[in-house]
């Protein structure tokens, strides 16, 4: 095992996912102010799970997620 591909593969994909995800959240605030199902000015609950089957990782994690 090579350390050095290991930690890049495994930040190339966390940068994947982090990007990705705040992309996702973002549209769908706006689109729920702009549907009305949000004022905007909200703060609810988010939870992320990290599952990679081969190795046995299956990992919530929870946050808040504020908009004001």
């Amino acid at each position: 095992m090579n350390d050095e591909t290991l930690n890049m593969s495994i930040r190339k994909f966390l940068k994947t996912v982090g990007v990705n995800s705040q992309l996702a959240v973002e549209k769908a605030v706006t689109k729920a102010i702009a549907d009305g199902r949000l004022k905007g000015n909200e703060a609810f609950p988010a939870t992320m799970t990290l599952s990679v089957g081969k190795i046995g990782i299956d990992i919530k994690f929870e946050g808040e997620i504020r908009l004001e």
